[in-house]
């Protein structure tokens, strides 16, 4: 809401002054700081006599018509519909590439999640409402209203969209504080289901069920053993591959090509027995190479009208089509198809298992960050047969 304010006169050094209020933006907090501003010199001869005599006050008028027209023209530029904000500054402060790299401040891949949010859930909750209209009460409202069909990670995700439009609001002055800072999360969210993984039977039963296409059972080897996401399989080149480390260097998602997630998941990865035998016969196959080949060129399409129909389908006629390879409708793995996430999850809960609880080695091959994200996201269940070792070795110890 635009102040007019009359102002202050006081008298100081033979001058006369005004005293006002402006709000300014100090380390991204809002604050309302005073200024003053010399109206001129104490003059009896021209009316300047005192700050009560009229020269004075019409200078003082005149002056002030100027601080709250200034104030009204630029509180009108600035707000605007959330809508039109999120479209021709927020969309654009993201996607568009930087002159300094050449590259958006965020993947697509992150901003395509950013609009799906946008989309089915906030657009509308925003609809014809500014800027400075926005209070914290209406997103508590609209996640509290979500919670009979929308699960905790979700409503999570919506607050974090929310709060990054009036975050950028905030940097371009537009408003002084982001109300979504204020906004509570409903205390009775759903939990996120557990995500699911595959077991080492399960990843060999798949791979097993893939014998005529090597190419796809290097794709879940590459998932299941060393746990590469899809976007980091798609991207590989022949080039990164050494003698013992295959080397990850960019991500290829949705044809896209982009840096790895994080720094640490630039790294090499090694290559373990079970992924050095598809390799080397896909190497073979695929004839004379170039090192800016793509190893697996086209991931989308072996997945879904080569890999799925070899997986899925034995014990669930419904699920069983034909592969687009070989022409055949395969009797499947046994195994439900839980996606490439899924090997994923699986190798850091074997690593896990198979060192007896070297957490450290689990980290290093997920190539995360951080070890919370190891054990949070993607430790899963153990096996009964490591839980029943684990037991064995307990009751050693006990013995003992």
């Amino acid at each position: 809401m635009v102040r007019h304010q009359k102002g202050y006169i006081f008298e100081t050094g033979g001058a006369f002054h005004i005293r006002y209020y402006t709000d300014v933006i100090v380390d991204g907090k809002p604050e309302r700081k005073q200024k003053s501003e010399r109206l001129g010199a104490k003059d009896r001869n021209t009316g300047w006599a005192t700050k009560k005599s009229s020269a004075v006050k019409t200078a003082a008028a005149e002056f002030m018509a100027k601080v709250n027209a200034r104030s009204t023209s630029t509180g009108a530029a600035q707000d605007m519909s959330i809508v039109d904000f999120y479209h021709q500054r927020y969309l654009p402060y993201n996607e568009d590439p930087l002159p300094l790299t050449g590259k958006p401040r965020k993947k697509s891949s992150t901003m395509r999640g950013y609009r799906q949010i946008w989309t089915r859930h906030l657009e509308k909750h925003f609809g014809t409402r500014t800027l400075r209209q926005y209070e914290s009460t209406f997103g508590t409202q609209l996640l509290q209203s979500l919670t009979g069909t929308q699960r905790k990670i979700t409503l999570k995700h919506i607050r974090a969209v929310g709060s990054a439009i009036f975050r950028l609001a905030v940097v371009e002055q537009r408003i002084m504080a982001n109300p979504w800072h204020e906004v509570v999360m409903p205390d009775d969210a759903l939990a996120s289901e557990e995500t699911e993984h595959y077991i080492l039977r399960e990843a060999e039963d798949m791979i097993s069920a893939l014998v005529d296409h090597v190419d796809a059972q290097l794709v879940l080897a590459l998932a299941c053993f060393p746990g590469l996401g899809p976007a980091e399989i798609g991207g590989l080149q022949w080039g990164d591959v050494d003698e013992d480390v295959i080397q990850i260097r960019r991500n290829k998602y949705r044809g896209q090509i982009t840096t790895p997630k994080t720094k640490e998941r630039a790294a090499s990865v090694p290559i373990l027995d079970q992924v050095r035998v598809p390799l080397e016969l896909w190497r073979r196959k695929c004839g004379e190479i170039a090192p800016d080949q793509f190893i697996i060129p086209d991931l989308p399409n072996l997945l879904n009208l080569v890999i799925k129909p070899h997986v899925s389908g034995k014990n669930n006629l419904a699920k069983r089509k034909e592969c687009d390879r070989c022409g055949k409708i395969p009797d499947g793995s046994g195994v439900e198809w839980k996606g490439l996430y899924a090997g994923r999850r699986g190798m850091v809960t074997m690593v896990i298992e198979s060192t007896g609880g070297n957490y450290a080695v689990a980290q290093a091959m997920a190539r995360h960050k951080k070890m919370t994200t190891t054990l949070n996201v993607y430790k899963k269940q153990i096996t009964p047969e490591a839980k029943d070792a684990g037991v064995n070795l307990y009751q050693k110890m006990l013995n003992k």
